[in-house]
């Protein structure tokens, strides 16, 4: 059930009306109603995961008590790596198993040894690998005391399976939505208003901006021997631009459908293109998974701390283990190394941190230094992203030779004006509203009225009369 479905415009009013007319006054209500809900919208996809989902859920609740009432802190020790190893070895098995199986079949063979490992026929469950990271935070925190586990198993589930993140998150964390969860909720009519907005932005990003780049990314990758350097790159930018348009399309669809519920999630994306290095962009870029990385591998490693050698290493960890969360090929695992080296300038001449602070905050246009850096960042952005996009290295490769090579000079081949007319208004919105938690909402704030639902009205007939071709969220597949 996607979330740019009449299937789900359908399901939402429904959970909508029964949540805020008969279960309004009950906060037990509400949350059983959102579960079962959650559940039912999790069914749609594969009804034969429930179990796993519920499985997942069951164990990091009971590891959770286990560990917060066992004393001395060995035995809480002993729980907390079993909660984490049944976790990790369900997320294994099912996305990882046959890329090591395929991988230490071909290394056998390299060394001579005529072994043929056998993969299994496995679906990947949808939705795993973040509601997995869910468990293990809410685990992780109990274990550093930095919250008590809930006995109420109707809370839990509900802060592991709310249908708005179930898919591909925001990674939520305990501290943050689990007292949303277990207090009392009122209808804010204002949220409500802004929630729809984020939603409608988000729906135009998705349905306008990023289908429609989809559309020519996908045939430029799937016969990228047949075109010329420079529509090579016309495709990367077009594939960069799909997948900030697709995830952050999702992401802000989700944040506005849980506020109109009542809940505030945590921020996903911070306008990540208008970056001025590589270290501002992985602060902008999927922010729940980053920090997560940093609160629950980064620190633990060290972090920043000690010498020059463990700041690389613990920044390549971080880097390469992010790239391999997204997949089981060794194009997301290239991609998150190409990352970490990007950084390497920054880690070793302590300029990480230069730029924390929106770029040209107050004023209408960014200087010329801004505009370099950003272009800059951007490109090494699209570079990286050639490899997550391939559908492995020798297709990632090629692509490149294809891209440098005398043609990068000529026209490109493909050139969709009408979709570059999008994407231009797209920056245009997002540019102006970069101060803001999302981009409409920081646009026509100060407009008469009418002016302002006469954009809102345009922007819904663009969704209706120019949507590109229906295109699967891509983050659905991690």
């Amino acid at each position: 059930m996607l979330f740019n479905s009449i299937d789900f415009a359908f399901f939402f009013c429904i959970v909508f009306l029964l949540y805020w007319f008969p279960a309004r006054k009950s906060l037990k209500g509400q949350n059983w109603l959102l579960m079962i809900a959650s559940y039912y919208f999790y069914s749609c996809w594969d009804i034969r995961f429930l179990s796993l989902l519920a499985l997942s859920t069951f164990l990091c609740y009971i590891t959770g008590l286990q560990i917060h009432k066992t004393e001395p802190r060995k035995g809480r020790k002993i729980w907390l790596w079993s909660g984490v190893a049944i976790n990790l070895g369900l997320l294994g098995f099912f996305k990882y198993y046959n890329f090591f199986a395929e991988s230490l079949s071909d290394l056998l063979k390299t060394a001579g040894f005529a072994t043929e490992i056998s993969s299994l026929n496995i679906i990947l469950p949808v939705g795993i690998s973040f509601y997995t990271f869910h468990g293990l935070s809410y685990i992780f925190d109990i274990y550093n005391d930095k919250i008590k586990p809930t006995r109420n198993f109707v809370d839990y589930s509900l802060f592991v399976s709310f249908f708005p993140l179930l898919i591909a998150g925001p990674i939520e964390r305990a501290t943050h939505l689990l007292p949303q969860v277990s207090r009392p909720r009122e209808f804010n009519y204002d949220r409500a208003v802004d929630g729809l907005k984020q939603i409608l932005w988000g729906l135009f990003k998705k349905m306008v901006i990023a289908d429609n780049c989809a559309q020519y990314a996908n045939q430029i990758f799937t016969h990228s021997e047949a075109y010329s350097g420079s529509t090579l790159v016309v495709g990367a930018v077009f594939f960069a631009i799909q997948i900030y348009g697709d995830f952050s399309g999702y992401t802000d669809i989700a944040l506005g459908t849980a506020r109109l519920l009542g809940f505030e999630l945590l921020r996903n994306f911070a306008y990540p293109y208008f970056s001025r290095d590589i270290a501002e962009f992985w602060r902008r870029w999927h922010i729940s998974l980053s920090s997560w990385f940093r609160d629950y591998l980064y620190i633990p490693l060290g972090g920043s701390r000690g010498g020059m050698w463990a700041k690389i290493r613990n920044t390549f960890i971080i880097f390469v283990v992010s790239g391999f969360w997204h997949g089981a090929n060794w194009t997301f695992i290239v991609w998150g190394a190409l990352n970490a080296l990007f950084m390497m300038p920054l880690v070793v001449f302590k300029m990480n941190r230069n730029h924390i602070d929106v770029v040209a905050k107050g004023k209408i246009l960014p200087s010329l230094r801004e505009a370099g850096e950003m272009l800059l960042t951007f490109a090494l952005a699209v570079f990286a992203w050639i490899f997550f996009r391939a559908e492995d290295m020798g297709h990632a490769f090629s692509y490149l030779s294809g891209i440098f090579s005398k043609s990068l000079f000529s026209l490109p081949q493909v050139w969709p004006w009408l979709t570059i007319v999008f994407v231009l208004f797209f920056f245009a919105v997002e540019w102006r509203g970069r101060e803001y938690p999302y981009a409409l909402g920081g646009v026509a704030g100060d407009w008469h009225k009418a002016w302002r639902w006469s954009l809102y009205y345009a922007i819904f007939i663009v969704i209706i009369l120019f949507r590109g071709s229906g295109q699967h969220f891509i983050y659905f597949q991690f």
